[in-house]
């Protein structure tokens, strides 16, 4: 399938609640919301000047696909992502919506992100490197890159609204949030984790860590934002893993690769994308739905004999 262009801001009759590195987020009366995933993308903490086509669109059907397999056991916001429960203000607006909308309940954010490690990767590798500790906790010595974990850690950080994440110990999460509260994130996000990555497991991927967002509606635990995306989680292909190197992912890290080979000195206005880095990185995230899904983000149209 050729792409469109790619669908870089949302401009809707509503009342704009926030507006993210990817994702727009309109009111939707006093107890819903409306999440765009638009099809922007930052590296560097710099949004580029042109973005992926449908990579909005992956982010949130994958969002729905996770969101809808794990609600059995731990709630999450979704309400709906199909076009006729938009309300009538967007009727014009449902062609550019379709695909790339969830409509969620409002909740209270609790502002730490909830990592979770399977291997010894990004952040994690490098504090790991520096004190042999992950998390604040004191690590076996001799590990690798990439390498598995005995088990998975809950590994918190502090949620900025710009710049990098601060990875912080558990002990530092319940001074913070309280034990009960702190203890309910950890358990929650240990258990989707184990979910996905024995999921992903099955398709062929391995689920290195991953990273959730939880809010409180009333008293109730739920999952929000996205889930178990390319662009919060760090899948590696399982056939071409291996220890002691970092495996090419499903994300965005391509771009990544691509600027720091132009020479950009990360701090100036980025370049522009090549339509070929563009085109790849896209295959990319489309890739890494069809094979967690099992099939295609757009099918291929059936061909007619005359």
């Amino acid at each position: 399938m050729i792409a469109g262009p790619a669908v870089m801001d949302t401009d809707l009759p509503l009342k704009l609640f926030s507006r993210g590195k990817v994702r727009d987020t309109y009111e939707l009366g006093p107890d819903q919301l409306l999440m765009v995933a638009t099809d922007r993308i930052s590296a560097f903490d710099h949004n580029m000047p042109n973005g992926i086509p449908d990579r909005g669109k992956v982010l949130t059907q994958l969002s729905i696909f996770w969101f809808s397999q794990t609600d059995t056991f731990q709630e999450n916001h979704l309400i709906s992502g199909m076009v006729p429960d938009l309300p009538a203000a967007l009727k014009d607006h449902r062609d550019q919506l379709a695909g790339r909308f969830m409509i969620v309940r409002k909740a209270k954010r609790i502002d730490f992100e909830c990592v979770v490690r399977g291997y010894l990767a990004g952040s994690a590798w490098n504090e790991y490197q520096e004190s042999h500790t992950l998390a604040g906790e004191e690590m076996p010595p001799g590990l690798r890159q990439s390498e598995k974990l005995a088990y998975p850690m809950f590994s918190p950080a502090t949620k900025a609204e710009s710049g990098h994440d601060e990875n912080i110990t558990f002990a530092q999460l319940k001074k913070e949030l309280g034990d009960e509260l702190a203890t309910g994130l950890r358990d929650a996000s240990l258990e989707l984790y184990k979910f996905a990555s024995d999921l992903a497991t099955r398709r062929g991927l391995i689920l290195a860590d991953t990273k959730f967002e939880f809010g409180l509606l009333g008293e109730d635990l739920i999952l929000i934002d996205e889930a178990l995306t390319p662009d919060s989680s760090r899948y590696w292909d399982s056939a071409t893993y291996q220890v002691g190197a970092s495996p090419d992912s499903y994300d965005k890290q391509f771009v990544r690769d691509w600027l720091t080979r132009a020479g950009w000195d990360k701090e100036s206005e980025p370049p522009r994308l090549p339509d070929d880095v563009v085109a790849q990185t896209r295959e990319r995230y489309l890739t890494a739905y069809q094979r967690l899904v099992g099939k295609p983000l757009f099918p291929p149209k059936p061909r007619y004999e005359r």
